[in-house]
């Protein structure tokens, strides 16, 4: 019996290490092209630009900080952030960051309402 539950619980030990491995990871920056070049301070004007990284995700128009991380079962991750818009302070929101079905190098960027904001790929 013993050893049945020992095995229980390396199975799920190792279904949790392989959830999480698959999950994002915010080390190092994501962006779409504008977003990449414009990691280290504004280089060039976008009207479409998209950055993510472990604290933050500005676009063109916003910029984003993050005061909560949420890993989620499906590999998935849940983040909270205070939002201003040029010079405009909004309201805490949440978004959602999870691999791209159609490239699993890249990260899709969700607002709360399921609403995909970008794509974005490690930063080079």
């Amino acid at each position: 019996m013993r050893a049945l539950h020992l095995a229980i619980a390396a199975a799920v030990t190792l279904a949790a290490g392989q959830a999480l491995a698959a999950g994002v990871d915010l080390s190092k920056p994501y962006g779409d092209k504008y977003g990449c070049i414009n990691r280290n301070g504004q280089k060039v004007a976008a009207d479409k630009m998209l950055l993510l990284t472990d604290k933050e995700l500005i676009t063109a128009a916003s910029a984003c900080t993050f005061s909560n991380h949420q890993a989620q079962a499906d590999g998935s991750l849940v983040v909270t952030a205070k939002c201003e818009a040029e010079g405009e302070e909004g309201q805490p929101t949440k978004f959602t960051i999870k691999r791209s079905a159609k490239n699993a190098k890249k990260l899709v960027v969700a607002d709360e309402d399921g609403k995909v904001m970008g794509e974005v790929a490690r930063c080079k």
